[in-house]
């Protein structure tokens, strides 16, 4: 019931029952076959998520999410990652821009302990800084760099 929530759906001009347009038979309610063209005419701005909804990129959508969250990165971090991602998939794949990312992650307490290494500047330090996780979605190997605070 939950997954039909989301789903484009009008009110039958003819019956005023609720009817979702994956329903619709010739563009026709299947409960009284009143015509529902003038909805049909704002049907192209549900074609995105029509598109978006199919099987395969929810379950890619799925897994970079429960890989991210393993790792510790914040939802919203993850879900602005998936959403630039997303504005690529209707390009072709030589045109595809944000394939990279980098998200910050929470230290570990191994990792506030010892020392480590700042990417920008290159001091060591031990205590503070934050902890990134750094990749391409083209390569399958992650990179964890530590920021000092004073970069």
């Amino acid at each position: 019931m939950t997954s039909r929530m989301h789903a484009p759906h009008t009110t039958c001009p003819g019956c005023h029952e609720e009817v979702f347009l994956d329903e619709l038979v010739g563009g026709k309610c299947p409960l009284c076959g009143c015509s529902l063209e003038e909805f049909e005419e704002s049907l192209g701005d549900f074609e995105g998520v029509i598109e978006r909804s199919d099987l395969s990129w929810l379950i890619f959508n799925y897994f970079v999410f429960k890989q991210f969250v393993d790792l510790g990165v914040a939802p919203q971090q993850i879900m602005d990652f998936i959403t630039a991602y997303g504005e690529n998939a209707d390009k072709p794949a030589e045109e595809w821009t944000k394939t990279s990312f980098s998200l910050e992650i929470p230290m570990r307490r191994s990792d506030r302990f010892r020392p480590k290494k700042c990417s920008a500047c290159g001091r060591w330090f031990i205590n503070g800084g934050k902890k990134q996780v750094a990749g391409d979605m083209r390569k399958p190997q992650l990179d964890i760099t530590y920021t000092c605070d004073r970069c």
